[in-house]
């Protein structure tokens, strides 16, 4: 049984609390490494969502070493493991509540379309339809070329920027993953 939400991430008084969200774009396996990096500031406490599919990338093991086991990945089979009843917690409401800032990196061309379309059908998506819209969030584009480019991408970035209020940080242009070369590539995490 997966532990409670309390029991492993409290609210640390005076720190930042970073929500991270991977999705199934190649950039995810670049986690590790960002979540290494900020475990080294003190005031900042990091908890990361995985989409099944961003698991490809990387070891949710390895996230929680990089951390000194700080750091909790919370994946769509934790979400109800612990409810049993009317009161119980929920863990995407308790994640949202818990969270200062939300980072979607990298956020694939399929969340995307989730999150502009309202769907709330894993974790990730529901914890970001129940966000309160003055929560700061930032959603970072990683997907092919092409997929970029598509007309469907346009329209879905303007929706989660002027309707639900993100900021969308890239993508950049470089020789990605598949071996295209273009826009598409998340911006560079450091």
């Amino acid at each position: 049984m997966a532990q409670q939400f309390e029991a492993s991430t409290p609210r640390i008084e005076g720190n930042t609390h970073v929500l991270i969200i991977t999705t199934g774009s190649v950039a995810s396996i670049k986690l590790p490494l960002i979540v290494e990096e900020l475990a080294k500031t003190s005031r900042i406490s990091i908890q990361v969502i995985a989409t099944e599919a961003s698991l490809t990338f990387y070891d949710a093991e390895e996230v929680t070493r990089a951390s000194g086991g700080k750091v909790k990945v919370w994946r769509d089979r934790d979400e109800w493991e612990n409810w049993s009843k009317v009161g119980d917690p929920i863990l995407h409401i308790e994640l949202r509540r818990w969270a200062d800032v939300v980072l979607i990196a990298p956020c694939s061309a399929n969340t995307l379309a989730k999150i502009a379309g309202g769907i709330c059908d894993n974790l990730a998506t529901s914890l970001l339809r129940a966000l309160s819209p003055s929560t700061p969030t930032y959603l970072f584009p990683a997907m092919n070329t092409f997929m970029w480019e598509h007309p469907l991408t346009s329209k879905q970035i303007r929706v989660v920027e002027q309707e639900i209020g993100y900021k969308v940080v890239g993508p950049v242009g470089k020789a990605l993953a598949c071996g295209d070369v273009g826009m598409g590539a998340m911006t560079e995490w450091k």
